[in-house]
């Protein structure tokens, strides 16, 4: 039963995820898709964050949306640069 639970939690997750990426929904928008509360919206998202997806949340002229700065994560849940981005590194100084 723990098990399923934690399952269906990163089913939850990952879906919270999917949505995110297409840059139109915000936290009541995914609550009521998903069928939860919103203070469960906003945990996931938290968790997300936790795991190293660069989230923002954006407001435009139509209210608040989330989006998912690019750059994204490598497997490990770190963040990777994009090719423009410049290594913040102070090898070689």
């Amino acid at each position: 039963m723990l098990y399923q639970r934690s399952l269906d939690i990163e089913r939850r997750l990952e879906t919270v995820l999917g949505m995110i990426r297409k840059g139109t929904y915000s936290t009541p928008r995914i609550a009521e898709k998903l069928g939860v509360s919103i203070p469960t919206v906003s945990r996931d998202v938290t968790a997300l964050r936790q795991r190293g997806h660069d989230i923002r949340a954006e407001r435009r002229d139509d209210g608040w949306r989330y989006v998912l700065e690019s750059g994204g994560n490598n497997r490990r849940g770190r963040r990777t640069r994009s090719p423009t981005e410049k290594s913040t590194s102070r090898e070689g100084r």
